[in-house]
């Protein structure tokens, strides 16, 4: 097997073989924010200084790449949800991830969309799931701190969250935007005295 081969199921990748693999997806996730899903491979392989040959060992396609990218991205935001329930503000903590939810959508530039193309839609809807799951987690301890309205659910926030960023991830300003919107769709989830 070539050194930087994808191992056969069950057996660990050599170290140098997960750098690799590691340096693609960052290459591409940044090429996919600055020009959406459809950024060249090539340029994907020239970033992570590895030859095409590389990339379509660890990534055959480029559905398997964007996929490797979304799911990657899926995690880092389920993950900061986690590490956001410890957070003594409840309030603050929907509010940190909401924030992060918006700047995960704006930089995916129609990642979720190239992705739908296929006619396999588990990806999709296993990470819709995590992500709302987290959501609720978030969204259920600010309502009983009573700082989130309790006649909303976490699927609506990350529906205002979502039309948000498709309003803008074309738009150059977009992150910096997103943040600002997403503020005053907040400002709608608080309660108020």
């Amino acid at each position: 097997m070539p050194k930087d081969a994808t191992p056969a199921p069950g057996r660990p990748m050599r170290a140098d073989a997960r750098r690799n693999a590691d340096k693609i997806v960052a290459a591409a996730g940044a090429l996919i924010a600055e020009h959406g899903a459809d950024a060249s491979l090539e340029e994907v392989a020239r970033r992570a200084g590895v030859g095409s040959a590389t990339l379509h060992r660890h990534f055959p396609t480029r559905q398997a790449l964007l996929e490797a990218v979304f799911k990657g991205r899926v995690e880092a935001l389920c993950a900061k949800a986690d590490d956001l329930l410890a957070e003594p503000d409840p309030g603050l903590a929907l509010s940190t991830w909401l924030h992060a939810v918006g700047a995960h959508a704006v930089t995916n530039r129609g990642l979720g969309a190239s992705l739908m193309r296929d006619t396999d839609t588990t990806l999709g809807d296993t990470c819709h799931a995590v992500i709302t799951v987290a959501g609720d987690n978030l969204l259920a301890r600010a309502q009983a701190a009573g700082a989130a309205r309790v006649d909303i659910t976490a699927t609506q926030l990350l529906k205002i969250v979502g039309a948000i960023a498709l309003t803008i991830e074309r738009d150059t300003d977009g992150p910096a935007e997103v943040g600002l919107l997403v503020s005053i769709a907040i400002d709608g989830v608080r309660t108020h005295s």
